[in-house]
């Protein structure tokens, strides 16, 4: 028996103390969506941006000053990069073309996404790779099995012929499983000083009426693996709390926030409450005690000072409606899938800034890309590109109809 309590001991302790990191990237291709790119790249480490193509500037670019290691392995690097994006751009502009006809539509705002990439801790190892049409998920492959699973009728042809192609399918599951776990590794070694660091946020209590919820705010935190809640005489709160999602600042930081109800408790109760902050990495928790004198409002003398700490959360707001819009038009009333719908969070909030201010933006799908081809030619035809988070890759264009 005691054997056995140390393997549990010990296997929870490597649960608890492993880090995850991963290695995403994002593919778009689009059609008639007004001031955006036709085609987009993003690739994320740790939900970090780092590089970054379009097919406005067709140039692959780095997003991070540790991005600029890579060419000292590989003067080429960026190059290279640059080549296989524009070839993949070429791909998705067809793909959206005849995808539009195998739904039936003759014109419109219609979006192709490609999200693909591998999760990598000190015991597991996980690998996606799917596409998606208009917001709903297309066609996902099963690194398990090595075939594609699709729950759209007009994607069953393009499984039939994918599956039966065994070894391009094995190469996939292998570069989802080691060669994007090899890059990955890679990747975090070139940033590990900004990768690896933690730092804490700045909570603040705010509340824009008295009886409105108070929001337990916090901004400037990393990495984002973070969690924040409230508690009563120490004990978790679940009934009256609304938390949001952890979203990124401007500067690589995140931020997020947790709302309390706090309409049924009476004020000398407020002492009895506290938000708690928790980022993974550091032991020592950041708490904040529930107080009128410590709440941000919008009334008499505390206005300037609640609109300085508001400022992340009119952000927020303006990304969300953003989000909107583009949720909007691009999904065109339907109900976007969670997967698909966090890619487009994140994009619109990396990109939020440049929007504002420079009336440009993109679209953005969550993973990479290994292959890029869903429809084209009637003959089955492979294009080898160099991809340097790749390795050799393959991008397979097969018949859609």
């Amino acid at each position: 028996m005691r054997p056995i309590i140390l393997l549990l001991l010990f296997c929870c302790a490597v649960c608890v103390s492993a880090v995850t990191h991963s290695l995403q990237y994002f593919y778009i291709g689009s059609s008639e969506v007004p001031s955006l790119p036709e085609f987009v790249v993003v690739g994320m480490v740790d939900d970090v941006q780092m590089i970054h193509y379009n097919s406005n500037t067709r140039r692959a670019v780095p997003k991070q000053d540790w991005m600029s290691n890579v060419t000292e392995d590989d003067p080429q690097y960026w190059d290279t990069e640059s080549r296989g994006f524009s070839n993949a751009e070429q791909v998705f502009r067809n793909n959206t073309e005849i995808a539009k006809h195998r739904f039936n539509q003759t014109g419109g705002i219609h979006v192709v996404q490609l999200m693909y990439g591998c999760e990598w801790d000190d015991v597991f190892v996980r690998g996606y790779h799917q596409y998606g049409y208009d917001g709903e998920d297309f066609i996902t492959f099963d690194v398990n099995t090595e075939t594609w699973i699709t729950p759209a009728p007009q994607a069953v042809m393009t499984k039939n012929k994918w599956d039966r192609d065994a070894d391009w399918n094995t190469k996939r599951r292998k570069y989802l499983t080691q060669d994007c776990v090899d890059w990955l590794k890679k990747y975090v070694n070139y940033g590990q000083k900004s990768l690896k660091r933690t730092v804490l946020p700045s909570v603040s209590l705010l509340q824009k009426t008295p009886s409105s919820p108070v929001i337990c705010h916090a901004t400037g935190f990393y990495p984002h693996r973070a969690e924040m809640f409230w508690r009563k005489d120490g004990v978790e709160l679940h009934e009256g709390v609304e938390k949001g999602e952890i979203f990124p600042n401007n500067d690589g930081t995140f931020q997020m926030s947790v709302y309390l109800d706090l309409g049924s408790v009476r004020p000398e109760d407020w002492m009895r409450y506290d938000c708690v902050f928790q980022l993974s990495g550091v032991n020592e928790d950041v708490i904040t005690k529930l107080g009128k004198a410590v709440i941000k409002t919008n009334e008499g003398k505390s206005e300037g000072n609640s609109l300085a700490m508001i400022i992340p959360m009119i952000v927020a707001t303006l990304v969300l409606a953003v989000i909107a819009v583009i949720g909007f038009i691009v999904y065109k009333k339907r109900t976007a899938l969670p997967g698909w719908s966090r890619v487009m969070i994140i994009y619109v909030v990396i990109e939020a800034f440049v929007v504002l201010f420079a009336v440009t933006g993109l679209i953005m799908s969550r993973s990479g890309w290994q292959t890029v081809g869903i429809w084209g030619n009637e003959d089955p035809k492979r294009m080898v590109l160099r991809c340097k988070q790749c390795t050799l890759f393959t991008v397979k264009v097969t018949d859609a109809q």
